[in-house]
Formats: C-alpha cells, structure tokens, sequence
C-alpha cells in the first residue's frame, strides 16, 4: 500500500499529458472510479473463491484426517522453542519433551488421577490473561 501511492504520483504527469486520440476529453475522477470499481469486483472474486475453497478443504480434511487414537491434551511451553505435550495414546497418557530438533518421552503415566489438575483461576496467574481474569473478578 505504501508503494502505491507514490507508484501512483509518478504516473500522474504522464497520465495528464497523454494526448487523447478518440476526440473526448479525459476525465481522471471517472478513470478512478473504474479502477477502484475493478478492483473490487477482483478483491470480491478472490474473496468469494477463498471462501467456497475453504468450505471445501474443511469438509475433506475432517472425514480424511479425524483424529481416532491419539489426542494432545495440552501443551505448556517452558522456553522457547522448548515445550512440554500431554498426549493420550490408546488410553494411556505420554508426556513427552519438545525442543528444536528432538522429541522426547519423559514418562508414560498410566491413569490420569495420578495427575494433580489444577482448576485455571487458582494460583498466581501471570501474563496478559492473568492480569484480564483478575481485573474481571
């Protein structure tokens, strides 16, 4: 957007002194608006098309690609590029180790009440979302 503007002003001169073959004289306000009338039936033809292709694509990829035995159950990032991830693999729970180029097990857990859940408002919470819930209450 920012190069179109001057884009724009420098094809301004060569525009007003363009000589005019057909005998009528040349409106640049009337030029515009079928430029900017163009470009949005362009914009709302890709917009239109991304949306039916969306539509599409969704539908393929829920029947293709629903997950039936395995589920992350969360995931906590503990530095960057570094994180934990819960999973459930045929009803047993992994926790495994995530770092740039490795995956690792840490411990396979049995049952899930050997995991202590804690509910989501308690403790301190830190962050922008720890911030909002405590201005909410």
């Amino acid at each position: 957007m920012r190069g179109a503007v001057p884009a724009l002003l420098l094809c301004l001169p060569s525009i007003a002194c363009a000589e005019n073959t057909t005998g009528q004289e040349f409106s640049f306000f009337s030029s515009f608006l079928q430029m900017i009338a163009a470009l949005a039936v362009v914009i709302g033809l890709i917009l239109i098309t991304w949306h039916f292709f969306n539509r599409f694509t969704r539908g393929i990829a829920a029947g293709r690609f629903a997950a039936k035995h395995i589920r992350v159950v969360e995931s906590r990032y503990i530095a960057p590029k570094k994180s934990l991830i819960l999973v459930e693999v045929g009803g047993e729970y992994l926790l495994l180790s995530c770092t740039d180029d490795r995956l690792t097990l840490i411990k396979q857990i049995d049952m899930l009440e050997e995991i202590e859940i804690l509910p989501e408002g308690t403790g301190s919470a830190t962050g922008f979302a720890g911030i909002l819930d405590r201005l909410r209450s």
